[in-house]
């Protein structure tokens, strides 16, 4: 269960990285670049800027969630 579990978390977190780094970097550019963030099109930031800031909070999410999983099961240190 507790591999199954990570599987999962590891699962939903890349999902949420590649819709953030793909989708509103690629596919999702034109929509989001009628918008602006800091004089900069949201399209172009989230190219530049916003998957790796999204990248950096995933990393701390999932040390999170490993952390209660490995209290969960007891194999916390």
């Amino acid at each position: 269960m507790y591999w199954k579990t990570n599987l999962k978390y590891l699962a939903i977190l890349l999902v949420i990285w590649f819709v953030v780094s793909y989708g509103c970097g690629i596919i999702f550019v034109d929509e989001l670049n009628t918008i602006k963030l800091g004089g900069f099109k949201l399209g172009f930031w989230f190219a530049q800027q916003g998957s790796i800031y999204v990248f950096t909070i995933l990393i701390f999410v999932y040390i999170r969630l490993m952390n209660k999983l490995d209290k969960k099961y007891n194999l916390d240190s």
